[in-house]
């Protein structure tokens, strides 16, 4: 599912313009993404978090060059589903074999 998908699925069931369900969902990922940089998480009561993970300081390798890179410690945001949401998923989504 895509972002236009999902814009076409609210507007269809609220009965709203698309380009103002556009504009409603480009300012909440906004949102999500301007809290995340400004240091804070993004907590979503029955649906999840959007949380910022720190990743400690390791050692990589470059391989075209063949030598070890030391990769610094930094963040990155990550997504933590609520309990609610992973029951659904794994009750109602098939497993792919």
């Amino acid at each position: 599912m895509t972002k236009a998908d999902i814009v076409a699925k609210i507007s269809e069931k609220l009965g709203m313009e698309k380009g103002d369900v556009q504009a409603t969902v480009e300012t909440f990922m906004d949102e999500v993404k301007n809290s995340l940089e400004g240091g804070d998480n993004v907590y979503l009561r029955g649906f999840g978090s959007f949380i910022i993970k720190t990743r400690a300081e390791k050692t990589g390798r470059n391989i075209s060059k063949n030598t070890t890179i030391k990769i610094p410690a930094h963040n990155i945001p990550a997504f933590k589903p609520a309990k609610i949401f992973v029951e659904g998923v794994k009750t109602n989504v098939e497993v792919k074999k």
